[in-house]
């Protein structure tokens, strides 16, 4: 256990937190304003939303091995400095732009999986509030990034936006910098203990049967955020409200993250097992709840703020929900980086083919309602996953 760090770690934790979704979570509302300037369609960057999640998809499960060849804390400074060059690339042309969205997925995958592990090594005993922490300044900083994209954009324009946001990738990198150079040190220490044990991890958790329940629990809350994310303002416009109207609704569901961030994560840890199946299983259902109402959808603003309330309910306790669980249902910081890398390694390919499925189904039946049936079947079966993978105090 390694309890020396830097000065700067909680807060580089904190700052970390911010840029850990803002850098692609702020392009969507100014969508329009790039396509106009590149003298491209919108649709044709709608893939600026997906390449990040497939990239988490492809290289989360590479993050333990980054951070076992330089270092928690190294790695972290060197996917910050990726996504810099990830960020600024993006004003050079449209092909820089789409590359550029790579680098940052590729940076933002690596922190995802690795944070949980930091707090597990440098904070063993408060991981509930540690991991709050970082999930409510996500959270928060997700929530003032979408609302600033556009004002800041129509004042200047959206390169500069881009370099507001590269600028912030930035100060982030100085501030973790400080923890940089505790890297070769508990590099050597965790090399020293066990190789044959960690090599058995790696081994062992493609073959546990909760570490793949916690997969497709992983992918089904995701894809609970992000089908609603993609398609909710389309469905809300189809019944009569103005796009204007819709889209208030995706700034709605960061707020509404917010408390939850901060609180959802403290109670994890102190609750015990039983009490996490219930309360779990309770946050789960408002989001079937919210999904069950789009079964019947109408086109008021009353109706849709139900829906986007239920369901973000759900989504913003369910993911900081995830994160703690990496740290409780295993025994070491390895173990952690290890299940971490794998769970959403396979949990966001299923959160980037959810939103593509559901509107494929939408071009091939004309309709919402089939997908929606299966989309709750599965959110039902992602509930039982969560219970089952509670009944064990450790899975690794």
């Amino acid at each position: 256990m390694n309890k020396e760090h830097s000065k700067f770690l909680i807060l580089g934790i904190i700052v970390v937190g911010m840029v850990l979704r803002l850098p692609f979570t702020s392009i969507p509302p100014i969508l329009g304003s790039i396509a106009k300037s590149q003298h491209v369609s919108v649709g044709q960057l709608g893939m600026l939303t997906t390449i990040p999640l497939i990239a988490f998809a492809i290289f989360s499960s590479l993050a333990p091995k980054t951070a076992q060849k330089f270092g928690l804390e190294r790695a972290f400074a060197l996917m910050l400095g990726l996504m810099i060059i990830g960020s600024i690339v993006r004003v050079i042309n449209t092909p820089f732009l789409y590359f550029g969205t790579l680098l940052i997925g590729i940076g933002i995958a690596h922190l995802n999986v690795l944070l949980p592990s930091v707090i597990r090594t440098y904070f063993p005993t408060k991981i509930g509030p540690m991991t709050s922490l970082f999930t409510f300044s996500m959270m928060l900083s997700t929530a003032l990034g979408a609302s600033m994209a556009a004002p800041i954009t129509a004042m200047t324009n959206w390169h500069m936006f881009i370099i507001i946001l590269s600028i912030a990738l930035f100060i982030a990198l100085i501030i973790w910098l400080p923890n940089e150079r505790f890297a070769v040190k508990h590099k050597q220490n965790k090399v020293s203990t066990s190789h044959v044990i960690r090599t058995q991890e790696k081994i062992s958790v493609w073959k546990n049967k909760y570490a793949w329940l916690l997969l497709f629990f992983c992918g089904m809350q995701s894809a609970m955020f992000y089908v609603l994310m993609a398609w909710g303002p389309t469905m809300a416009v189809q019944t009569g409200l103005s796009p204007a109207v819709a889209g208030i609704f995706s700034g709605l569901n960061s707020l509404i993250g917010l408390p939850f961030a901060l609180i959802i994560p403290t109670i994890i840890a102190r609750s015990t097992r039983k009490q996490r199946q219930i309360l779990m299983s309770i946050i789960s259902l408002s989001g079937v709840f919210g999904y069950l109402l789009l079964l019947h959808p109408v086109g008021t603003f009353s109706y849709w703020l139900i829906v986007n309330i239920l369901i973000g309910v759900s989504t913003s306790g369910l993911f900081p929900y995830l994160l703690t669980t990496f740290s409780l249902k295993t025994s070491s910081p390895s173990q952690t980086a290890q299940i971490s890398g794998m769970v959403q390694s396979g949990g966001y390919l299923i959160a980037a083919l959810g939103p593509a499925l559901f509107g494929y189904a939408f071009s091939w039946f004309h309709s919402w309602t089939p997908q929606i049936f299966v989309i709750l079947v599965l959110f039902i079966l992602m509930i039982i996953a969560m219970v089952i993978v509670e009944k064990k105090d450790k899975i690794l």
